[in-house]
């Protein structure tokens, strides 16, 4: 700015020479404000490369930051970034320092539904040109920084944990409109905060104590319920205040006592009026027993036809939309606990659990672990969330398993776990959406929408991605990890046909399994007797699945009966004397040469399916068995061409 000051001293001079220093003082400011463009790109550029984030985040040096970069507004003439919007786009770990604190001219900055984690950088909260800070739904710790911009007008650091004090530099932020810090951990006094512009406030769920400041009495006690040891206006009084002082009024003679209105009745009124009470009394309370009774019965009722509206079409796998704009599953979230909606590293998501809710919901199924529902949100985002039912372990246990299942479903034939939700009375599970939909619904869903069967090279492809997420699951879990509830149902079907493995990892969460009965179709012998699942449970599981991708057979209920069958078995009484083309599903027997290749399949899923568990081979060996009649169809069997001949020329001599 030097040469600036220097040009502008010789604005003296002749009118050719100030035309000449109009023009390079117009150059140099040019120059400056791209210099502090370009600072703003690398700031955020360094921010993103020392952060890990999902894929959303699409900042390249070669495109243009004020256009093509997502989250980021520059100022009207474009000279700065002005905002900076990133909900939800899977940022976690720690905010760097020397990075969004060097965007001076920042007015907007919002990281909310993240998973930062530990301080927030003093550098950021004191932007000197910040009006708007949000960094909610996170889980950023220590103490809430003094250095704050005296320039804030809406602060949202609610859903973290901090700790410690309010800070007394709040009072100096004299523009401030709205401050939201509930449910963290903060404690001690809260500072007298009078704040003239102050219109929204929430401290609810922390650790104050105290008298609350007069200034702040006029809030509603929603702004400061879950302290439990706060006191004062709008809460309860403080113990130990001293009453209101009365006037001294001059001494007059005592009066005669009049008697009440009780002393005047005699003992008979009494009794009298008390056995009336006692009678109005009773009549209320058999009335209040009725009207409740007969509610009850209508939300059984009610209950009960949402229920028969919301399960899908017979094997199909669809279902109509409720009737309420809500998701069903909204219910049971407290108002308290809403928006902690914890989304693992590389989602690309950009949603919280409020949109969650308000999502419109379509039940696909209801299995052994809870319901799972389509749910479409406003902007058109379409997930799938499972409901989980009967979860018996702590909030720490149900986390770490999370953890877990987020790490294992890292696989091209496994569905990853994307986000997830626990309180008290809600657990949900949020899943990519699938539209093929499951192998179960491909092979017992009828021709649907002009599907046609599935082919046999078509069920092989889905067998082998199929055995390979499950060994997988089984290798990435270090030997221990299981799936539990191998079925068709939870096998999802790619466009390309590639089975994906869904719903691992849950059955060390539930309450007892399913009875024997419902289950008996793919849980192993000694999983029904032990109520134990192991990963020898898991291939006898697989079996039974290899099993109905030959015979077409559903393992849960026979043709023309509701009762369970056990398809092993049914397959062994077949072909107790030799293998046989009967046991085959009768659209694969329209196909010509593969009858050796699906003895051989056959012969892999009553390996699988032995009664002893330690003579069932280990999925790594299934996929080698696969993978050989899978190299052996090019060799075997004509092309689809050369069928296509065939078929002509068949059809010609007919």
């Amino acid at each position: 700015m030097s040469k600036i000051t220097n040009l502008l001293l010789l604005m003296d001079q002749p009118l050719l020479l100030k035309s000449t220093l109009s023009i390079l003082l117009i150059s140099l400011f040019l120059q400056q404000t791209l210099a502090d463009l370009d600072s703003d790109k690398q700031a955020l550029l360094k921010f993103a490369a020392s952060i890990p984030h999902g894929p959303k985040l699409n900042w390249t040096s070669s495109t243009s930051i004020c256009t093509e970069w997502v989250g980021v507004t520059c100022t009207p003439d474009g000279t700065r970034v002005a905002t900076l919007r990133l909900p939800g786009v899977g940022l976690f770990g720690t905010i760097p320092t020397n990075t969004l604190g060097k965007l001076d001219a920042l007015e907007v900055l919002s990281l909310r539904s993240n998973r930062l984690t530990v301080d927030l950088p003093p550098d950021v909260s004191s932007i000197p040109s910040l009006h708007s800070l949000f960094l909610q739904h996170n889980n950023l710790s220590g103490v809430i920084p003094t250095s704050l911009t005296s320039s804030l007008r809406f602060l949202d650091l609610s859903y973290n944990t901090f700790t410690g004090e309010i800070p007394e530099t709040i009072k100096n932020l004299t523009q401030l409109t709205a401050l939201y810090l509930q449910n963290n951990s903060l404690s001690g006094l809260i500072p007298n905060l009078g704040l003239q512009k102050l219109k929204h406030l929430n401290l609810s769920n922390n650790n104050l104590s105290g008298p609350i400041p007069e200034a702040l009495s006029t809030f509603p006690a929603n702004s400061f319920l879950g302290n439990p040891f706060l006191c004062g206006l709008p809460l309860t009084p403080c113990s130990g205040t001293a009453p209101s002082p009365t006037p001294i009024s001059p001494i007059t003679p005592p009066a005669k006592p009049k008697k009440n209105f009780w002393e005047k009745l005699s003992l008979g009124a009494i009794i009298a009026i008390a056995a009336g009470g006692g009678t109005i009394l009773i009549i209320l309370l058999i009335i209040l027993l009725v009207c409740l009774l007969r509610r009850r019965g209508h939300n059984e009722n009610s209950a009960a036809g949402t229920d028969s509206k919301g399960k899908s079409a017979a094997g199909g796998g669809r279902a109509g939309r409720t009737d309420k704009p809500k998701a069903e599953y909204s219910s049971g979230v407290q108002e308290a606990e809403r928006n902690k909606l914890v989304f693992f590293e590389g989602c690309s998501y950009n949603f919280d659990l409020e949109d969650l809710l308000r999502a419109s919901a379509e039940v696909l199924g209801k299995g052994s672990y809870g319901t799972t529902y389509k749910a479409v949100l406003e902007d058109g985002t379409t997930v799938v969330v499972k409901r989980l039912k009967e979860v018996v372990v702590s909030k720490k246990d149900f986390e770490q398993q999370m953890e877990i299942i987020g790490r294992v479903g890292q696989h091209q034939n496994v569905v990853p776990l994307r986000a997830y939700y626990y309180s008290k009375d809600e657990k949900l599970l949020v899943y990519d959406y699938v539209a093929n939909g499951s192998v179960a619904s491909a092979l017992h869903g009828g021709r649907v929408a002009g599907r046609e069967p599935l082919d046999w090279e078509a069920r092989i492809k889905i067998s082998l991605g199929a055995a390979r997420g499950i060994a997988h699951i089984h290798l990435e879990g270090g030997g221990k990890f299981i799936h539990g509830n191998i079925k068709s149902s939870n096998m999802l079907l790619s466009p390309e046909l590639d089975a994906l493995t869904s719903e691992f990892g849950l059955a060390q969460l539930m309450n007892a399994p399913m009875g024997p009965i419902r289950l008996v179709g793919y849980r192993a012998p000694e999983a029904i007797e032990t109520k134990k699942q192991t990963q020898k449970s898991d291939v006898y599981s697989f079996g039974v699945f290899l099993l109905e991708l030959l015979t077409g057979k559903a393992p849960l209920k026979s043709p023309g009966r509701d009762e369970a069958v056990d398809l092993p078995k049914w397959v062994h009484s077949v072909v107790r004397e030799e293998w046989t083309a009967e046991v085959f599903d009768v659209d694969l027997l329209r196909h010509p040469n593969i009858e050796d290749e699906m003895v051989r399949m056959l012969q892999i899923a009553m390996a699988c399916v032995v009664n002893t568990p330690d003579q069932r081979p280990k999925m790594e060996e299934v996929i080698r068995m696969i993978e050989e009649i899978r190299a052996s169809e090019s060799d075997n069997r004509p092309s689809s061409e050369e069928r296509g001949m065939a078929e002509s020329s068949g059809t010609q001599g007919i």
